[in-house]
Order: structure tokens, then C-alpha cells, then sequence
């Protein structure tokens, strides 16, 4: 079971903002900028290369919620959307999750 299951599972605490049927917002515990929540689907999918045709609708989905929850945390003047995929990219949870991050520049290219 991984962080993400544990929290959504309510055995360990997160600071929840968001919750729906499908996904759960919450702030990541070593933040990279002022604002950076993790949108983490309640279904388990290790990576994005594990995501299959049946995961559109909820792909998509995590997107519109990103961008509700920038509406919700006034990041107005712009903010970054990620996912991670492989050890390569940073990925440190194998639970495929989207980084919404904002409040300050981001430099590009990133890292």
C-alpha cells in the first residue's frame, strides 16, 4: 500500500483541500514552491506508461480538477501542472499523482 492509498484510506493524515469520488487534493508535505498540492486519483495506476484507454475519462479529469483547484487557491497570475513518470523524471510514489504548483515564478526549463 502506498502514501497516497493510506491517506485516501484515512490511516495516515493529510492535509485534505479537495475530495471527490474519483480523487483526493492535499498539500505535499515538501513543498516546491507556496502552493503545491498533490491530485491523486482514488484508483490505483503506478505510472502514467501503466495508464490504459479505460483511464481517459479520469486523466482528464484530474486536469479539470487541477485546474479548479488554481481557481480555488487564487493562482491566477499562473501555475505548473506535472506528473512524473519513472525514477528519471522524479517520480518517488508509484501512484500515478499530479503536482499543482504555483505562488511564486517557475523557471523553465525546469530541473
Amino acid at each position: 500500500m502506498t502514501i497516497f492509498e493510506k491517506i485516501i484510506a484515512r490511516q495516515i493524515p493529510a492535509k485534505i483541500i479537495w475530495e471527490d469520488d474519483d480523487a483526493v487534493v492535499f498539500h505535499d508535505v515538501n513543498p516546491q514552491a507556496p502552493v503545491h498540492v498533490l491530485i491523486v486519483p482514488k484508483k490505483v495506476v503506478p505510472r502514467l506508461t501503466d495508464a490504459t484507454d479505460d483511464d481517459r475519462a479520469l486523466l482528464g479529469k484530474l486536469l479539470l480538477i487541477a485546474r479548479d483547484v488554481a481557481r480555488k487557491l487564487e493562482l491566477s497570475s499562473g501555475y505548473r501542472v506535472v506528473i512524473n513518470c519513472g525514477p528519471d523524471a522524479g517520480e518517488s510514489v508509484p501512484h500515478l499523482h499530479v503536482h499543482l504548483l504555483g505562488k511564486r515564478a517557475l523557471a523553465w526549463p525546469p530541473g
